[in-house]
Formats: structure tokens, C-alpha cells, sequence
């Protein structure tokens, strides 16, 4: 019968998001042997700053090995990779492993993601999940194979996604669940000796023929443009899906069409008629957007050059409001 002592475990992860699982390993007495985790970051305004990951941060203060290989399949970090003998890895929130790394360990690589697999896999899964108005998200965790978050599954937890959670609230929902997922994935690891039951991501219990997969691809700043002939629910959830990182945003136009960024964090559903997509109103004293439908009331945002702020502050320096409009 497998123990606890008996797994050698290499964590690799390297945002806040993975931290918490790591300390959850660490706090229960698991036997983490190295961590790896991406090479320091250059920041400032030349560059000559090195950050380290959040990840590499615990590690160091709780004196943990830490490896920041550039590259995956550096023959020299396979090499020390194998040195620390672990029999299992576990992976958060990292980046893509050659097979030469998540095959290494006797039992195997196992990725904590933070959606309900097969559903939302990709780079951002969070974000989508907001993004498209779900209900419910969870965290899996899978055995890593030749494709990406594809492998088998071995554990399941639902989250509620209440409709006025942004993207900040799941996060940190879901790394609190990531980590107790991964505690209790661990104990199916032991008590089968290794070889857990798993399930494959096209049974037929996880995909029906009304049910279509929905992809999590990475985002970039042009993912985060709001488009405003889509419904006021999509745009509402759009807003949510990316507050407050990394932001939707909009390009406001004066009457002389001067054009600003302008992010939007938070945004409020009226059930008013709209005025034309893209038309900006007063109703009362809240700032508005007509979507396709209706109309959005603007709660908090921030114009290019200034601080984020409620809508209020900002009509407060704006005159003439009616006047201008969003594309």
C-alpha cells in the first residue's frame, strides 16, 4: 500500500494561481523535491529589473529547489530534471511540456486546470467561461498527453458563477478549489497505489450531440475590444469576463472625432431600450451605452492617461456627454 512518504513530487507552476496549490503540498507534508518555474521577467522602464514568479517566491522563502529552464527540451535541464528522481509531477498554470518531460515520472504528470474539462481548454479558461455567460465552472485534473489538456481525467469540482462575479472573483474561487482538488486527486493517486480510476475527455457522459466544445485561447489586447451590436447581456458579460485584468475597452469619440481608449470594469444591466449601438445617454444620472437591445449603464472605467474611476467622477470633468459616442 502506497503513502504519502512515498511520492517524490516536482511542482511546476508560476503565477499567483499556482502558488496556492504549492503551499497546500508544502502545509500537508508532501514531499516536494524541486519546483520549476519561468525564468525571472525583466521590468521597469529598461528592462534591467529581474522579477521572479510568484511561484519562485514561495519556493525561495521555504527553501525549495527552484529550476527556470528557457527551454523544455534544454538537455541539461532534462538532466537535472531527472536528478531530483521524482515519481510524479504536478503542473498549474504552466506552460506547454515535451513528452520527454511529462512522461519522466513512474506515475505520471498531472495538470490542475481551472475549467471542467472537456470544456474550455486552452490558455484562458476563466475568462471565457465569464465571458460566455456560464453559470458554473469548476477545476479538473488530467494526466498530461501529446496534446494540450486533452489527457485523461482523474477528478472533477464545480464552482457557482453568480451573474454579477467578475473575472477576479472566479479566480480566486477557483485557486482555493485548484488546490483542495489537488490534495484529494493525491489521495486517489495513494490509495490506488499510483494508478488511479481516470476517464477519457470524449466518453460519452462528458459530450452529447447538443453540446458543443468551447474553446479558452489565450487573449490579447484585440480580444478585449467591445463590440456594441452585440446584446447588452453579451456585452455585460464581455465587461465582466475581463475586469479587471486584462480590461475591455472601447475607442471614444468626441464630436470632432478625436478618438480615446476608454476601459470599461464594470457595467450594469438596465433592461431599457436602446438608442442605436454605440449610442451614448444620460438616464437620470447614470452614464449609458446602447448595446443591439438595450441599454448599459457604465459603472466604473478608466480613460487612456487617467486613473480608473466610477462613472460619476468622470462625467463630473466631461461636458456635453450626449455629444459623444463609442465604435
Amino acid at each position: 500500500m502506497m503513502k504519502k512518504e512515498d511520492l517524490r513530487i516536482v511542482f511546476m507552476g508560476t503565477p499567483e494561481f499556482a502558488v496556492e496549490t504549492l503551499q497546500a503540498l508544502v502545509e500537508n507534508g508532501y514531499d516536494v523535491v524541486a519546483v520549476v518555474t519561468q525564468p525571472d521577467k525583466p521590468v521597469g522602464r529598461h528592462g534591467s529589473v529581474l522579477q521572479p514568479s510568484a511561484v519562485k517566491q514561495y519556493a525561495v522563502e521555504h527553501g525549495l529547489p527552484v529550476l527556470q529552464p528557457e527551454r523544455m527540451k534544454n538537455p541539461e535541464f532534462v538532466e537535472q530534471l531527472r536528478a531530483y528522481n521524482a515519481n510524479l509531477q504536478v503542473v498549474v498554470a504552466f506552460r506547454m511540456l515535451p513528452e520527454v518531460v511529462w512522461a519522466m515520472p513512474e506515475y505520471g504528470t498531472f495538470n490542475v486546470h481551472a475549467a471542467l474539462l472537456p470544456q474550455y481548454r486552452g490558455a484562458a479558461p476563466i475568462n471565457w467561461a465569464v465571458i460566455n455567460g456560464e453559470t458554473e465552472t469548476g477545476v479538473t485534473t488530467f494526466f498530461l498527453d501529446h496534446d494540450i489538456d486533452t489527457g485523461r481525467i482523474i477528478q472533477k469540482k464545480t464552482f457557482p458563477i453568480p451573474d454579477d462575479a467578475d473575472v477576479e472573483y472566479v479566480y480566486d474561487g477557483l485557486m482555493h478549489l485548484g488546490a483542495q482538488l489537488c490534495l484529494e486527486t493525491l489521495d486517489a493517486i495513494i490509495a490506488a497505489d499510483g494508478h488511479p480510476e481516470t476517464m477519457a475527455q470524449d466518453d460519452a457522459s462528458l459530450i452529447t450531440l447538443d453540446t458543443s466544445l468551447k474553446p479558452a485561447p489565450k487573449i490579447f489586447k484585440e480580444t478585449c475590444e467591445i463590440c456594441w451590436t452585440k446584446t447588452a447581456k453579451q456585452v455585460y458579460d464581455f465587461v465582466r469576463g475581463l475586469s479587471p485584468v486584462p480590461g475591455a475597452w472601447t475607442t471614444l469619440v468626441d464630436a470632432d472625432g478625436k478618438e480615446t481608449v476608454l476601459k470599461i470594469y464594470k457595467a450594469r444591466k438596465t433592461g431599457k431600450p436602446g438608442q442605436g449601438a454605440g449610442t451614448i445617454s444620460m438616464d437620470g444620472k447614470a452614464l449609458c451605452v446602447s448595446a443591439q437591445d438595450e441599454l448599459l449603464e457604465i459603472v466604473e472605467l478608466q480613460l487612456s492617461g487617467k486613473k480608473r474611476m466610477a462613472a460619476r467622477d468622470f462625467l463630473n470633468g466631461m461636458k456635453h456627454i450626449e455629444n459623444y459616442r463609442v465604435k
